[in-house]
């Protein structure tokens, strides 16, 4: 299955510059894609260029020195573009985690297309520890409660165990502000949840507990 949805994404999708960093090709969805042909167990949202994961990436191109030479765990990883501008800031070590193997597929596409190695590791994570890391990124996944909820305690035990833990978004409903300070905000576009691409403010913000 991995196999077919590498061809559908290299003869489907388009390889673009990604909007709000002109650094990165992705393999991005478009209105001809047809992706709506596949029959899939989990939605595509690696096809798309999701805001808090622009936002990270974004923040790990303008101050690579955020991440060089650390080990970095993306989480919910999707198209991986946090992990590949990771591995293009100089990270020592960077793994791209997301449950759907489909995800996993466009990662390697796209760290290929970027000249970068990003390690993939697919399944669940958030009741362990995850792979051994000095920074965890999660990008745009508090979407729901009971996600938050998950995310949020995973955070708390990796910060426990001296970790940085970084989040980028643009204020969705569930994201635990009272646990969080802002480290930086930019204008992005709401990639993948609105029919037009009109700028939110967004920024990505540290777990401080």
């Amino acid at each position: 299955m991995t196999a077919d949805i590498s061809r559908f994404i290299r003869t489907n999708l388009h390889l673009q510059l990604a909007p709000l960093l002109p650094e990165l090709k992705l393999y991005l969805a478009h209105p001809g894609s047809g992706l709506s042909r596949l029959e899939l167990d989990e939605t595509p949202y690696w096809a798309y260029l999701w805001p808090g994961g622009a936002l990270l990436a974004r923040y790990f191109l303008d101050r690579p020195q955020t991440v060089k030479d650390l080990r970095v765990l993306d989480i919910g990883t999707g198209g991986g573009v946090v992990a590949i501008a990771a591995a293009k800031a100089g990270a020592r070590r960077v793994v791209a985690n997301d449950v759907d193997a489909n995800a996993i597929a466009a990662v390697a596409l796209n760290a290929q297309a970027n000249g970068v190695t990003v390690e993939t590791l697919c399944g669940d994570v958030l009741d362990g520890d995850g792979p051994q890391a000095d920074l965890i990124v999660i990008g745009d996944l508090f979407y729901h409660e009971d996600v938050s909820i998950r995310l949020t305690a995973f955070a708390t035990r990796c910060r426990a165990a001296g970790k940085t833990v970084l989040t980028g978004d643009i204020g969705r409903a569930h994201l635990p502000r009272e646990r969080l300070e802002l480290i930086v905000e930019y204008d992005v576009p709401d990639f993948g949840d609105r029919p037009d691409t009109a700028m939110r403010s967004g920024g990505v913000y540290r777990f401080t507990r």
